[in-house]
């Protein structure tokens, strides 16, 4: 008799156990889903057109010879390092003249001015001594090589010294339009030509 109880009872508790294990599992799934990454990823919307533009304005045409780190980098004489002190930096020139210029020789998000794009180039050489001359005998030119253009302004040289930089001369120019441009420093009996891809 008690047995014929304990059955039904057995089979009460065995069905209760089960729908709490099912919710349980129900709710660590749901749980799960609410974690899981999303496969309905949204695909990018395409570039605009001056977007587009944007990025070809920003690469130097095959035919604009810019100056990249794979043309005769130059290894700067001590106390400089044989690598420039910047990321993405290299030394260009020679131990009477040498600057640093970007890798792939552009350019670009240059402060811009109704007269054009102004940079601020640093020039080094093995002949200069800033005790010795505050207000270095460099001059920088520069003509655009793609089309007619203005030529590049220059505002004179001034000196610079830091930890990392070591005595440096510093040079302000503004370059009236983007496209492809020659600059040329020449210090003393020393002078540097170099190509750079002004982009907008």
């Amino acid at each position: 008799m008690q047995r014929a109880y304990f059955i039904p009872l057995f089979l009460v508790l065995a069905s209760l156990l089960a729908g709490c294990a099912s919710n349980i599992n129900n709710q660590a799934v749901k749980s799960l889903e609410e974690y899981r990454m999303p496969t309905d990823v949204p695909v990018p919307s395409s570039m605009t057109e001056a977007a587009k533009t944007e990025i070809a304005l920003s690469i130097p045409p095959a035919d604009c010879p810019v100056t990249t780190s794979g043309i005769l980098a130059f290894e700067a004489p001590e106390p400089y390092s044989a690598s420039a002190p910047w990321p993405g930096i290299f030394w260009f020139g020679s131990e009477h003249l040498w600057t640093a210029l970007d890798a792939n020789g552009v350019w670009s998000g240059l402060p811009k001015s109704p007269n054009g794009y102004t940079q601020k180039i640093m020039w080094w050489s093995s002949l200069y001594s800033l005790p010795d001359e505050l207000e270095p005998a460099l001059v920088v030119t520069g003509h655009r090589l793609d089309t007619e253009a203005p030529a590049l302004r220059f505002y004179g040289a001034t000196n610079a010294m830091a930890k990392d930089i070591g005595e440096a001369m510093l040079t302000g120019v503004e370059f009236p339009t983007p496209g492809c441009w020659e600059v040329e420093g020449k210090y003393k009996k020393a002078s540097l030509k170099f190509y750079v891809w002004i982009a907008p």
